[in-house]
This record gives structure tokens, sequence and C-alpha cells, in this order.
């Protein structure tokens, strides 16, 4: 068993738990936008064009955070990359036994974990406001439903 498998196991699982969370929280986000949108009508409250500038602006700033972040993670994994690689090629006794420390498997379990930790860094803001928003999206309605009663 390689020793890369039980980390990039629960990284998978990680992304996996967070791109489910996402994809209840986005429809439902865009669900309470649209109708409050549909119910401000042509002209929005003060409250109301400050909830849709803020979600332009959220949108935007959660990509920037996103790809920023995925840029940087993949920065470093090749990074990391270069230097088992040149360190490697830089020691002539390693060439004699190319099976030995830089392994196919070791190093496909290497970019399998970069890619997963790529992929979990460029989710992570997006996630978290997605999750948030639903959140305190959804508290308001309720608090607007209970007012109504």
């Amino acid at each position: 068993m390689n020793h890369y498998t039980i980390p990039n196991t629960r990284k998978a699982l990680q992304l996996a738990k967070q791109t489910t969370e996402l994809s209840f929280a986005a429809p439902q986000v865009v669900a309470l936008r649209v109708a409050r949108m549909a119910t401000a009508g042509a002209d929005p409250s003060e409250e109301d064009r400050r909830e849709f500038t803020l979600m332009g602006a959220e949108k935007l700033a959660a990509f920037t955070e996103s790809w920023h972040a995925m840029g940087m993670q993949m920065l470093q994994a090749q990074q990391h990359f270069w230097s088992g690689w040149w360190g490697y090629c830089a020691n002539p006794l390693k060439w004699a036994q190319p099976w030995e420390g830089m392994g196919l498997t070791a190093v496909g379990s290497q970019y399998q974990q970069a890619w997963l930790d790529v992929m979990r860094k460029g989710l992570k803001p997006v996630h978290s406001r997605a999750v948030a928003n639903a959140r305190r999206l959804g508290h308001r309605e309720a608090a607007r439903a209970s007012a109504l009663r």
C-alpha cells in the first residue's frame, strides 16, 4: 500500500463534501435572490439594492480569490515537483536504481495529491461564500415569513 493513498482519499472525501455542500447551497442562494428580485420589482428598496450590489461584489471577490488560491497552489506543487526531480537527477547514485525513491506510483500519487489540493483551494472561497449566503438569506427569509404571519 502506498503511503499517499490515505491522505489522497481523505482529500478526495473533503473535496466531495465541499462540492456536495456547494451543490445544495448555490441553487438555494440563487432561488432566494431571484425571488427577492422578483418581489422588489422595478423600484427596489435601499436594502434590496445593497443586497444586489453585494451579490455582484461577492461573486467577483470569490472567483478572484479562487483563481489566486489555485495559482498559488499550482506554483507550490510545481516547485515541489521540480525540487524532487532535480534532487533525483543531481544524484548519480540514484540513476542506477530508478525503481528506488521516485517510482512511478509515488509520482502519480504526488500528482493526484497536487491536483486535489489545487481543486480544494480553488473551491474553498466559492464554497464558504455560498454556504454563508445560504444561511444568511435563509434566516432572513424565515424572519420575513414569520413577520408576515
